[in-house]
């Protein structure tokens, strides 16, 4: 969907549809242990005026303020710095019932300036939130209330988006794959087992989404984008139940390490 424009405010507007009562997904959405099992490390201090930020790593924090707090229905914060000297981005989220246990999720994004500066930033949520709903959708089917944690893997990659995709996908064995399909990583990964549930290519995206067995149930997005021209690859961990947090820790060094030395072979051979 194209941003829409009226009078100095600019916005875009997704709706989704997502498993769960509206109280089951309100607490994915809008608590800091909820964003933080299918979306990045978040805090939410849960009222009018509290604090939320969103812990991308690598010491990129964005800080938001909460503006609107009526669970299990609505939620809206501003987020101030969120792209250089942009104006602050206000984000409404609203929650919807609908039968059989299932909700319609309907988030927007608004700024407010006569400026084109940030367009393209504006859009990028557009392109940028369904590949986390993906990951909310199976949370909410298969682990919602469960203890999560997570660990991320992400480098820069000499090459453009096809070579740095190729890379990945060919060293985790994951070129090919079909949904449904078994899976488990070759010798010299680290461990990966389990089912594929979503294979996604675009000019800009690549990722394919893991059901895991192991190390841990949970969730894994293999996965490689090119902001800015720029490629980059990354796997993500989202992991559930009394082991997570003690797996995560394990995990996380191995894949980054494991990461580096992937994209240092491709470097030493361009």
């Amino acid at each position: 969907m194209a941003i829409k424009k009226t009078d100095g405010r600019r916005w875009v507007e997704m709706e989704f549809l997502v498993p769960g009562t509206p109280e089951q997904v309100w607490d994915a959405i809008a608590t800091g242990p909820g964003m933080s099992a299918w979306f990045t490390p978040t805090t939410v201090d849960e009222r009018v005026g509290g604090a939320i930020e969103f812990d991308f790593g690598d010491g990129a924090v964005s800080p938001a303020v909460i503006t609107e707090w009526q669970p299990p229905e609505r939620l809206g914060y501003e987020e101030h710095g969120w792209s250089g000297d942009a104006p602050p981005v206000a984000t409404e989220v609203v929650v919807t019932s609908r039968s059989g246990d299932r909700c319609v999720v309907r988030m927007v994004h608004s700024l407010f300036t006569d400026r084109d500066d940030w367009d393209g930033e504006l859009e990028s949520f557009e392109t940028g939130w369904p590949g986390f709903f993906e990951v909310l959708r199976l949370y909410l089917r298969e682990f919602t209330g469960q203890r999560a944690a997570n660990a991320f893997a992400v480098t820069q990659h000499p090459g453009d988006m096809v070579q740095a995709w190729s890379t990945l996908a060919s060293a985790l064995g994951v070129a090919g794959l079909d949904v449904g399909q078994p899976f488990e990583t070759p010798t010299g990964t680290p461990e990966l087992r389990g089912v594929v549930h979503r294979v996604h290519q675009t000019e800009d995206f690549r990722d394919v989404m893991l059901r895991l067995e192991g190390p841990c149930p949970g969730i894994a997005v293999v996965g490689g984008c090119a902001p800015g021209g720029e490629a980059r690859v990354m796997v993500s961990l989202y992991l559930y139940g009394d082991e997570a947090a003690d797996t995560a820790a394990a995990e996380a060094p191995k894949w980054r390490s494991w990461m580096a030395q992937l994209v240092h072979a491709d470097r030493a051979a361009t």
